[in-house]
């Protein structure tokens, strides 16, 4: 759908020089002399660039939708992450780096929303916390659970954390997948 340049709000989707954008910021500017424009803050959806650029009320520029839908992922074969559509139970493989580092939370079964424009994936949302278990960590020392220092901990994905110095080895504790931290010992 196409719309004047000056109807562009926070968080519209459009396309503009051949890609999608993400409008961040948009402010109306009169100035003195001349016709009044929107200065829009873009960010690329596709590789995460930023512009700023001004849209007059004659420029048109096209409105997207972008589509959110939930996927389950079933495994990797070799650098591809397997998905499923709960919908359609269509497959999709998608590359590990479109996922990026926290490729490595992801589990079997796990419930996951893409955002997809037209049949394209362009982004990809995890749940927020996710529960695993620590493979490896220091050894409690007495006395030392009084401190609020933290201890480095590697858990069952390879991936190291900071965990409070009453968590052992074998422990099952919940993570912040957005932050990579420690939140809480799991139920």
């Amino acid at each position: 759908m196409k719309i004047n340049g000056n109807e562009i709000r926070s968080g519209a989707v459009i396309e503009h020089d051949g890609s999608l954008w993400v409008a961040v910021k948009t402010q109306t500017v009169k100035p003195g002399k001349g016709p009044a424009y929107n200065q829009v803050e873009l960010k690329n959806l596709i590789d995460g660039r930023k512009l700023n650029n001004r849209f007059g009320s004659d420029e048109k520029v096209e409105l997207t939708e972008i589509e959110k839908r939930d996927f389950q992922y079933l495994y990797t074969e070799g650098d591809q992450l397997v998905f499923m559509n709960t919908e359609t139970y269509e497959q999709i493989n998608l590359a590990a780096d479109f996922v990026g580092e926290r490729a490595a939370f992801l589990q079997d079964g796990m419930q996951v929303m893409l955002e997809m424009h037209g049949e394209r994936p362009i982004g990809i949302s995890l749940p927020q916390h996710v529960t695993l278990t620590i493979a490896e960590t220091e050894p409690t020392m007495k006395g030392q659970t009084a401190a609020s220092s933290y201890k480095p901990a590697i858990m069952e994905n390879g991936v190291r954390v900071m965990v409070p110095p009453f968590i052992g080895s074998g422990e099952r504790i919940v993570v912040d997948t957005n932050e990579v931290s420690y939140l809480r010992r799991a139920d």
